[in-house]
């Protein structure tokens, strides 16, 4: 899996480009649901991630990219749960994030906010 461009509101993965907040599980890409995660977003003033999304945790190193920005909020209770599962969460600004994936991908899941 390779990214090979990134813009605000826009990425493109293995030759795809998707408009939407992506999910990459075992080398499979998926949009994000951030449904779960709505109630939340008056608290944070944007939809943060939350516990209550799928989020892929079978991995050694979970990378989440927070948005060209960084407005994408990782709640604690998801930071509690990575620690309790023994996976490493790495939460940066996307670019930075994509920059890290790409770096290193084995062993890694991933979240990418690809706006704000």
């Amino acid at each position: 899996m390779r990214i090979e461009g990134f813009g605000f509101g826009s990425i493109r993965i293995d030759g795809v480009d998707y408009e939407r907040d992506v999910v990459i599980d075992r080398g499979k890409i998926r949009e994000r649901n951030k449904k779960p995660s709505k109630p939340f977003r008056a608290a944070y003033g944007h939809t943060p991630l939350s516990i209550k999304e799928k989020i892929p945790w079978k991995c050694r190193r979970l990378v989440v990219g927070t948005g060209v920005n960084g407005a994408l909020t990782v709640m604690r209770e998801v930071k509690q749960e990575a620690e309790r599962r023994n996976v490493e969460l790495v939460s940066l600004k996307t670019p930075a994030a994509i920059k890290a994936l790409n770096e290193q991908t084995r062993g890694t899941n991933a979240i990418l906010h690809v706006t704000c």
